[in-house]
């Protein structure tokens, strides 16, 4: 729905393919176009590390957050995988000291 907001607006287009691209996995096994590594934009990588710790520790209606302990072991589980894993060391070098646990 957002890519496909800000997709009609010229200016935002790069936006949008950012936006679009980051359920996209390091490994290739996301959506929409399964595109893997370095073909997922950075920011689109970013993004994705960011909004599944804020999901898994806010928690959803049809499921129960998870403590930040708890999330950060999933970041870290699935870095290679999921996660482009060098950004996963620089979310945990430069944002997880900086977390209220």
């Amino acid at each position: 729905m957002s890519y496909n907001i800000l997709s009609t607006v010229p200016e935002y287009g790069t936006l949008s393919e950012i936006v679009l691209a980051h359920h996209e996995r390091w490994d290739g096994k996301g959506y929409p176009k399964g595109i893997s590594e370095y073909d997922i934009p950075l920011a689109s990588r970013i993004i994705s590390i960011a909004d599944t710790f804020d999901v898994m520790v806010t928690g959803r209606p049809y499921r129960k957050a998870k403590t930040v302990e708890e999330a950060l072991a999933v970041i870290r589980d699935e870095a290679g995988k999921q996660f482009d894993p060098m950004l996963v060391e620089v979310f945990f070098e430069k944002v997880v000291p900086t977390l209220q646990r």
